[in-house]
């Protein structure tokens, strides 16, 4: 008997051309969700941020358009047309071949974004239609194509008085989840860039809704550290630290302030590598041992155990981090380009960053005493914590039964299968326990509203109570000790009233839980359950609306119509039974559930700072902005 299985030669496939992009768009793109669109559109807006690196690009046109596609013109030197060795022009190869483009010469392109030589023919391959007109040499030329095919070839369509490019593409609806861009998003990819690339000025229009927007700035890094910390106050002047070693050119700026969160931002020939990577690991090695160094000189860690930790050095930090590599030489981990790999830019970026910080402190010394001063507040903090902070651990590792009391825990022991309620409230916490599912679904009730944790340090946070009985439940631990790995539950979920005090808790905890315990909301554990405000019954038919606007729908079905009616509105969870309880917001098959993400952490920051932090400016500024949009009766 044959033990291939049917496995023989005939089962071996070759794509050929663009077909692996269309078959597999998230090794190229990362998604085929709202990110991979955007992802789409910013490889093009980086064609022209390249031939900007390059001197030549000045200024560059984003247009979105009403049926769905988008513009991107320059005004550089214009993608070659004329004839390439494989026998088409070059315009059709870099459209249509992976792996092919100008970016592998380091003459044409010494420094750039791309890598790979796969960006625009991966746009080609994943939209409907795509539209390539080039003007260079005095003439104009023009391709299109489907679905990354070329419909003719390359076409000249009169004369040129300028040069440049500009792509027209249709995101393909068979390929992309939604096909809408959202102008917020590409906005704030435009003004990164525009702040990394001094000289190069973005025009950004959305047809759709007739907003635009100019992006220009000559201050670089330095000005985006500051329009970073434009809610927060700042402790000093930014300090930008700017060195070239091995053709590898580094740009930081950095800048304290009086919060006790981290924001910062790493970049690679323009590209915002999320994930960090060696450049980042050189930095933050720098920053700590010069401010080490720094401590000692002027007697200030007398009292701080050995010395000042990377984590006490990240409170209060905002910083940017940027490095130019040549083209030939950049490794990134994937196509998407989200972590930096060469191992030779840690060191590089660490001597700079640190003979840049030396001369800063030495030239800067009531600058240097405030961040030292701030840095050391850290960590008497954390050593403050420790204590408190492994009491709590201990006691979640190693005592089951010393779990909260007021935790009502669920049988099932696979995190993977359990849930967590966090309820408002010991009435509304009651009916929760009597009304769940035992096996999977545990309860903890708070006493009321938490402490705001954006501004409280980790001593603070472990001896509130409800935070401390939260910690433990949860188990993962917090600051240092934290391990996502131990987490107990994989469903964390908010359940508060749904009127301003309930949304008012879940703003602190959804706080407490971005600022302290990240991972976990990284990793999607985290949901805020959707109570309905509406119980609707004639005789025995009984239905649950979760808005005015549902509650209207019900309301006008037929079977409602002409039927005595009863209305409850419910003023809490407190007021629904068990039974109720579990029907609307707790059974997994009838519940809505909220899940809490993180698209974009600069923004997220932004906006925990400006409506939980200290500075009421902002805040006033952004509810005076936003009142219209609110329902207080929710």
């Amino acid at each position: 008997m044959s033990t291939s299985s049917g496995y023989t030669a005939a089962n071996i496939k070759v794509l050929e051309g663009l077909e692996p992009v269309r078959r597999r768009p998230g090794m190229f793109i990362g998604s085929t969700d709202i990110k991979g669109l955007h992802h789409l559109l910013i490889e093009v807006v980086d064609n022209s941020v390249d031939e900007s690196l390059a001197g030549y690009t000045k200024n560059v046109w984003i247009t979105l358009k009403e049926d769905g596609s988008a513009i991107i013109k320059d005004d550089g030197r214009g993608i070659p047309v004329d004839k390439h060795e494989s026998g088409v022009s070059a315009l059709e190869v870099a459209m249509t071949k992976l792996h092919a483009g100008a970016k592998f010469d380091s003459a044409t392109y010494k420094v750039s974004g791309g890598l790979h030589g796969v960006g625009i023919s991966v746009v080609n391959a994943l939209s409907s239609n795509l539209k390539a007109e080039i003007h260079r040499d005095g003439k104009a030329y023009v391709q299109e194509y489907k679905r990354g095919k070329p419909v003719a070839p390359v076409k000249e369509i009169g004369k040129a008085n300028d040069t440049g490019t500009t792509t027209t593409f249709t995101p393909d609806k068979e390929i992309f989840e939604t096909t809408e861009f959202n102008y917020k998003t590409v906005e704030e990819l435009v003004r990164e860039r525009a702040y990394l690339v001094s000289g190069l000025r973005f025009y950004l229009k959305d047809e759709r809704t007739g907003q635009e927007g100019q992006f220009y700035f000559e201050g670089g890094v330095k000005s985006l550290v500051c329009f970073l910390n434009r809610n927060k106050k700042a402790l000093h002047q930014p300090i930008f630290i700017t060195g070239n070693d091995q053709d590898i050119n580094c740009e930081i700026s950095i800048q304290y302030n009086d919060s006790f969160s981290e924001n910062i931002e790493s970049f690679v020939n323009v590209i915002n590598t999320k994930d960090g990577g060696t450049h980042l690991t050189g930095f933050r090695i720098a920053l700590t041992r010069a401010i080490n160094d720094y401590a000692k000189k002027i007697g200030l860690l007398k009292d701080n155990n050995g010395g000042l930790t990377g984590d006490d050095t990240k409170e209060g930090l905002t910083a940017i981090v940027a490095v130019k590599i040549p083209t030939d030489r950049i490794q990134f981990e994937s196509q998407t380009k989200a972590k930096l790999n060469n191992s030779e830019v840690q060191g590089i970026v660490a001597m700079i960053v640190k003979n840049g910080l030396d001369v800063f402190f030495e030239e800067h010394p009531s600058d240097a005493k405030r961040i030292i001063e701030k840095i050391s507040l850290a960590a008497r903090a954390r050593l403050a914590a420790r204590a408190a902070k492994e009491a709590v651990i201990r006691k979640s590792e190693f005592f089951a039964n010393s779990l909260p009391g007021k935790l009502a825990d669920c049988q099932e022991k696979d995190p993977a299968f359990s849930e967590l309620f966090i309820v408002e409230g010991d009435s509304a916490g009651g009916s929760a326990k009597q009304g769940r599912n035992r096996k999977f679904q545990a309860i903890l009730p708070l006493g009321g509203k938490i402490l705001n944790t954006e501004r409280a340090h980790l001593d603070k946070i472990i001896n509130f109570e409800e935070l401390k009985n939260l910690i433990i439940a949860l188990g993962m631990g917090i600051g240092e000790t934290l391990n996502l790995k131990k987490i107990r539950y994989h469903r964390i979920i908010i359940m508060t009233d749904a009127d301003v005090d309930g949304g008012h808790i879940t703003t602190l905890l959804l706080t407490f839980f971005y600022r302290h315990l990240k991972p976990l909301v990284e990793e999607g554990f985290l949901y805020i359950a959707m109570p309905p405000l509406y119980k609707i019954q004639s005789g025995k038919e009984i239905c649950y609306a979760y808005d005015d606007k549902d509650k209207d729908k019900i309301l006008s079905e037929q079977r409602f119509k002409n039927n005595k009616v009863s209305l409850q509105r419910y003023k809490g969870l407190g007021e629904m039974n068990p039974q109720q309880l579990w029907e609307t917001t707790m059974n997994p098959e009838n519940r809505i559930l909220k899940q809490i993400t993180v698209e974009d952490a600069q923004k997220a920051d932004e906006v925990f700072t400006m409506l939980m932090g200290n500075e009421v400016l902002p805040r006033k500024r952004f509810i005076q902005a936003n009142a219209k949009m609110a329902n207080l009766d929710i």
